[in-house]
């Protein structure tokens, strides 16, 4: 809580926090310390009631169910908890769904296959997700490292896109993914 009071203090972006959501009352002290939304993954897949009761109580737009996804050995994309290393065997759009019928107003989809190999984003699995559920906003995570992936992630479905590696290390900047988003028609904030 004190981590998102002194980020929120420094910058006027909107802000969603994860990781350590157990219970409403996690997720009013995150909010009320300055986020604008907050992220369940594991807890979130474990306890969907819990994306209820945050829904109810601040909102949809407040709950995101952020989802990893891995693609077993016969190739369908299936829910991975506990980051990566407990497989559910419960299909990624079967839970998409059901994340957004408990009340996730976002789904963050990261592909563990494709996070940090700057391959680009799963296409297909993105595309799969935004056509399950058309009202809510997909945000593509896991492989990007360049402008021309990002709009790819965004031409297959996602509205939104997390980029990390490649801003970290300097090799990409903001500006540049705006310039590039401008360039082929997109708009960006």
């Amino acid at each position: 809580v004190e981590n998102v009071r002194a980020v929120r203090a420094r910058i006027g972006l909107p802000l969603c926090v994860g990781g350590g959501v157990r219970s409403l009352a996690d997720a009013e002290n995150i909010l009320a310390a300055g986020a604008d939304k907050v992220s369940l993954n594991s807890m979130g897949f474990r306890n969907p009631a819990l994306l209820s009761e945050i829904a109810r109580e601040f909102g949809r737009q407040a709950c995101v169910a952020a989802i990893d996804v891995t693609r077993g050995a016969d190739g369908q994309p299936v829910v991975v908890l506990d980051a990566g290393r407990t497989e559910t065997g419960t299909l990624a759009v079967d839970w998409i769904r059901r994340a957004v019928d408990s009340g996730a107003g976002e789904i963050l989809l990261t592909s563990r296959d494709r996070d940090g190999t700057r391959s680009g984003y799963d296409l297909q699995l993105l595309s799969d997700a935004a056509a399950a559920v058309p009202e809510i906003p997909v945000i593509a995570s896991g492989g990007a490292a360049t402008p021309e992936q990002i709009l790819d992630g965004l031409r297959a479905g996602a509205q939104a896109a997390l980029l990390a590696g490649a801003l970290h290390d300097g090799s990409l900047t903001i500006a540049e993914i705006k310039r590039y988003m401008r360039q082929n028609g997109v708009e960006v904030r």
